[in-house]
């Protein structure tokens, strides 16, 4: 596909949900930011697809290093298998499919306007790497195959919420099921400062999983802004040695860990998500 230049690309879009807009990074040639109803969804760099700008893809960059080895999924034997709940304009998929040969990712996104558009100007590689699928998260996810994906990303946000119907108990037990053998369950949860949500998200996930972890920047923790929170969730013990937590430590935005006791001193009482 010949790629699109600055020209062509810049500009808003009418799309299924609203309006999508596409600006010129200026820290860098063709690099692009894509806002969806003027909230920034998603970070392009065409120039370097395993270029991550958001720091909440950057730290789930580590659990693909450590956690599923370039040598063993190597695209031959054996290929990785990633779902993404909430495509946006598909950086997480750009980045797997830069870094695993012969990956096969499906990419699920509600708006089917804003597929074609992120599909058209994005150099997203074609089925069978990356197939995007247009349809609704809370409904793809329970008819999927039993032990099908590897990896199952959730980042869907409808403004600057997650709807409620892929947070609960049943939906976490849907991905469980998804998942095959060791695969991991990663989700960007957005959250206010009292961090009620994200409480609540850690509550559902330890109902289901054997294994619970969390990143975010220090200040996300203790409580002082509005931010993100990365959730890690597997039946199977995660790679969270020291190396792990290096790579984190030493990200250009550095963020912290959070495993085990840790996880269940941040519950702190709450809920599970059900109904």
């Amino acid at each position: 596909m010949a790629r699109s230049d600055a020209a062509t690309i810049i500009g808003q879009y009418e799309i299924d949900t609203g309006l999508a807009e596409i600006e010129a990074d200026p820290y860098g040639a063709g690099r692009y930011i894509l806002k969806v109803n003027g909230v920034s969804s998603s970070h392009i760099d065409l120039n370097d697809p395993s270029f991550l700008d958001f720091e909440y893809m950057r730290w789930m960059e580590p659990v693909f290093d450590f956690g599923y080895p370039r040598e063993l999924f190597d695209g031959r034997q054996r290929k990785l298998r990633v779902l993404h709940l909430g495509g946006g304009g598909c950086s997480m998929a750009r980045w797997v499919a830069a870094s695993y040969d012969n990956a096969r990712q499906v990419v699920v996104e509600l708006d089917a306007k804003l597929a074609e558009l992120v599909r058209t100007h994005f150099e997203i590689p074609r089925s069978p790497l990356v197939r995007l699928r247009v349809g609704d998260a809370g409904q793809v996810l329970p008819g999927l195959s039993d032990h099908s994906r590897d990896v199952i990303i959730r980042d869907v946000f409808a403004g600057n919420t997650t709807p409620r119907e892929l947070t609960t108990v049943d939906y976490a037990r849907h991905a469980q099921r998804v998942l095959d053998v060791g695969g991991t369950y990663l989700i960007n949860c957005g959250d206010t400062a009292d961090l009620a949500g994200a409480r609540a998200e850690a509550a559902t996930l330890s109902s289901v999983f054997g294994h619970v972890a969390m990143i975010a920047d220090p200040p996300m923790f203790k409580g002082r802004r509005y931010g993100n929170i990365v959730f890690l969730a597997s039946d199977q013990p995660l790679p969270l040695g020291a190396a792990f937590e290096r790579n984190l430590r030493t990200a250009p935005l550095p963020a912290q860990l959070v495993s085990g006791t840790g996880v269940e001193r941040f519950i702190a009482g709450a809920a599970p998500i059900t109904g």
